[in-house]
């Protein structure tokens, strides 16, 4: 056998360009599982970001701060029309072009995902990037530009949303799968 057959395999050989490989039967169903389980958490998160921001923007906007644990947490109505920490307020277009960029990433690599690990990782960044590319496309100042709702403001920290929540533990997530060598596609290496 040649190498490009050994790579690309032949038609009588399980890799072949029209042949099902045994092991792909039952990979597809446990494949749609898991894009099931990315856009079911995807769907949660980004429902908890988008009901908990129209309960503060019905109830505690222009309103006083709710202490929650003394001064060390409150709930404060905040407007971030930049990024994390309110870094960039002149590129709100920006934001909002790199968040949708980050929906289509995790689109297409839903393809590939076989991994329940990295599909729950990247469920919790494409709801939260929904929930803040939610704002910044409805909220004014208008389309594009719109200022994302921030309200958990931790003392000396910056204040932030369930959104921002759901994208920090999906990175610190797809960090540690990567360390542990596990990719999307379920493959496992060691370096």
């Amino acid at each position: 056998m040649t190498e490009a057959e050994r790579i690309i395999g032949t038609p009588d050989t399980p890799g072949a360009a029209g042949a099902e490989p045994e092991q792909d039967q039952t990979a597809r169903p446990r494949g749609r599982r898991r894009i099931a389980v990315l856009f079911t958490v995807a769907a949660f998160a980004y429902a908890l970001d988008l009901v908990s921001k129209m309960i503060v923007v019905a109830r505690l906007e222009h309103h006083e701060p709710i202490e929650i644990i003394g001064d060390w947490l409150k709930f404060e109505a905040i407007r971030n029309a930049g990024a994390a920490f309110g870094f960039g307020e002149a590129f709100t277009v920006i934001f909002t072009v790199i968040a949708a960029a980050v929906i289509v990433v995790i689109a297409r690599l839903a393809r590939k995902l076989y991994s329940l690990p990295w599909a729950i990782a990247l469920g919790l960044l494409l709801g939260g990037a929904l929930g803040n590319l939610t704002d910044r496309l409805f909220r004014s100042p208008g389309v594009f530009e719109g200022a994302v709702v921030d309200f958990i403001a931790p003392k000396h920290f910056a204040v932030f949303n369930l959104a921002d929540s759901a994208i920090v533990c999906g990175g610190i997530l797809i960090v540690l799968l990567s360390f542990k060598g596990l990719d999307p596609d379920g493959t496992v290496h060691k370096d």
